[in-house]
């Protein structure tokens, strides 16, 4: 099992055949708080979820094959053909991380209620918990970024877009906002990265850029609603944007760690969410308790750009 465990903990979990382990416990599986955290998150969006199932059937590990560079190689009448064997490497899926939560309401309170206080606090940790992993995923991505698709000199044909480092970040504002987004299209651009389900993350100040610049024309948008009428940014220049107040900005609260990439590029699995309601043994109460167990990773660093940005 990959989650650590206190000393002197026994491990109950079965690792397979010929792998010590308790095969005779059963695991309860329960997709009620799953469906709502996906609903809420912004990383539920930006990043694919297509090796979950596995997981779920097969451990705490999934080896993600990929599929290698074929050559091409020159050909001449009646040469004779070299043959390729190609090999690629997998990318490993670790499911490492866990959050629980454990609330209870003692049976005297239970009666001055009039609603099941226990579902408003099972919604409640659901939330919690998606901002939790929200924020850790967003400060995670900061690392993983292909070395082309960021700083001061990013692009791996051009090298000279100027994107922001930590601390010296693109001074942003609702005249050169567009221009930005667009920079950031041309790094995947550069990187062959397909121009569907492409997003970016941005603040909520660079939000309110958008609004009061040149795209609060509907017609520049080709949306028959402008975004200062309706909210809603939509898509420019390939990218779906999302608004999130959970960016990264290490400490710096005028300055912004804004990713954007392709939805290949971001993985994410969660392979045991499980809620019950129980009494404690030691006070007269009901409790709701919850674990969420998942991780998460990059495995297509070129798909994933980082621009850090202030605001103007």
């Amino acid at each position: 099992m990959a989650i650590s465990r206190s000393a002197g903990y026994p491990d109950y979990t079965f690792g397979g055949v010929g792998t010590p382990g308790n095969a005779n416990i059963p695991v309860i599986f329960s997709t009620k708080m799953l469906v709502k955290f996906y609903k809420a998150t912004v990383f539920g969006e930006i990043a694919n979820t297509e090796y979950e199932g596995e997981i779920k059937n097969q451990g705490d590990t999934v080896e993600i094959r990929t599929i290698p560079d074929i050559t091409i190689r020159d050909y001449t009448k009646g040469q004779k053909l070299t043959l390729e064997r190609p090999e690629s490497t997998a990318v490993e899926l670790l499911i490492d991380k866990a959050k629980y939560f454990n609330a209870g309401l003692d049976d005297i309170d239970v009666k001055q209620f009039d609603i099941n206080m226990l579902d408003k606090w099972a919604e409640d940790a659901s939330e919690q918990m998606k901002i939790t992993i929200d924020s850790a995923i967003l400060q995670y991505l900061d690392s993983a970024e292909h070395a082309s698709n960021s700083g001061a000199s990013a692009g791996a044909i051009s090298g000279n877009i100027a994107l922001g480092v930590d601390g010296t970040t693109v001074s942003i504002s609702k005249s050169n906002v567009i221009d930005y987004i667009v920079s950031c299209g041309q790094v995947l651009d550069e990187q062959n990265i397909p121009e569907t389900d492409r997003w970016m993350v941005i603040p909520a100040w660079m939000s309110a850029l958008i609004k009061t610049s040149d795209l609060k024309d509907a017609s520049l948008t080709g949306d028959s609603v402008t975004p200062m009428r309706n909210g809603k940014l939509g898509m420019i220049d390939r990218f779906t944007l999302y608004k999130s107040n959970q960016l990264y900005n290490n400490g710096t609260a005028t300055q912004a760690c804004i990713p954007f990439g392709h939805k290949s590029a971001l993985t994410f699995a969660s392979q045991i969410v499980k809620t019950e309601i129980y009494r404690p043994q030691d006070t007269f109460a009901d409790a709701i308790k919850g674990l969420q167990v998942y991780g998460y990773k990059v495995i297509k660093p070129e798909a994933l750009g980082i621009m850090w940005g202030s605001k103007a």
